[in-house]
């Protein structure tokens, strides 16, 4: 396969998961921020962004400019709209490899951000059409694209970034903590009937941040994603040695697997910040890793919704 095709496939996975994160994180938000006192929600606002990976452009940012940063922002990664264009773009360059089915999907989709503009349909909505539309490309990816090497880096992009957002989702709770319930950070992730019928009674704080962290089971967790990408990168590369890891996307991705699900403590939510913040450095490291060794490292990396 070709090292540009494969960017295209890996971006795709990462761009469009990126998008439904960010709307996740910003519909359970939302709300609370609407019933801050406005001095307040300045200042939360500019740390919520920051948990995204952006920093404020002024010092009187506030909701309306943050909606504007995560949501509609075409020209930021960072945002709904950029990381659908994204994904958009990187589907075009590789037209030849991606199926009908999940080119016509994503151009739809993109198309269809003019109409959900805030002044049209709110906030709310458009987090809500976001999610749907994400279901619909994942979907049709996974049903609709052989699974061989190109549904790998596909599947690979989305599972590193899925681990990336879920630790983000995680980490807004410090942000916002006051008032905002694991129920409803479960329901954020759509977690919450999984979480019900795995813990039954046993409910709380430390039980809520085991699952999402931790479950084997949950399609969400962190542990969960992965293990995914482990699976993915494994099958990129099949050596067979019997000593240690050549590949380094690969080692860095298990060392974080599994130091998450064989380290033991009496008091994860003092360590949770610690936690997320180890994932999203392994996630990084590990893209890097993976662009070192299947893509080329040119000018045309600069690609358009990529931020530096």
């Amino acid at each position: 396969m070709l090292s540009r095709i494969a960017e295209s496939l890996f971006w795709i996975g990462r761009y469009v998961e990126r998008a439904d994160g960010t709307a996740r994180i910003l519909d359970v938000h939302l709300e609370r921020l609407n019933h801050l006192p406005m001095e307040e929600r300045k200042s939360v606002a500019q740390e919520l962004l920051a948990v995204m990976g952006a920093r404020p452009q002024n010092e009187d940012f506030g909701l309306p400019e943050l909606l504007h940063a995560l949501a509609y922002d075409k020209t930021s990664a960072t945002s709904i709209a950029g990381s659908l264009g994204a994904a958009r773009e990187n589907a075009r360059r590789a037209r030849e490899t991606v199926s009908s089915g999940l080119w016509e999907s994503l151009n739809t989709t993109y198309y269809g951000l003019s109409q959900h503009r805030k002044d049209v349909v709110g906030t709310y909505r458009f987090c809500n059409w976001t999610l749907e539309r994400t279901a619909m490309v994942s979907g049709l990816a996974d049903t609709t694209v052989s699974h061989d090497e190109s549904w790998l880096f596909l599947v690979l992009g989305r599972s590193l970034e899925r681990a990336d957002m879920t630790a983000r989702m995680l980490s807004t709770r410090d942000v916002l903590s006051a008032g905002m319930s694991w129920v409803n950070m479960l329901r954020c992730a759509g977690a919450y009937e999984s979480f019900l019928r795995t813990r039954r009674a046993a409910f709380g704080d430390q039980h809520a941040a085991e699952f999402l962290l931790l479950d084997r089971l949950f399609p969400r967790s962190i542990v969960y994603a992965l293990r995914d990408a482990d699976e993915c990168l494994a099958k990129l590369d099949p050596s067979a040695q019997r000593v240690g890891f050549i590949n380094d996307a690969r080692r860095i991705v298990g060392q974080a697997r599994t130091f998450l699900e064989f380290h033991r403590t009496d008091d994860l939510m003092s360590e949770l910040p610690e936690h997320m913040e180890r994932v999203q450095k392994a996630v990084s490291q590990a893209s890097d890793a993976i662009s070192r060794k299947y893509f080329n490292q040119a000018d045309e990396l600069a690609w358009v919704g990529e931020v530096s």
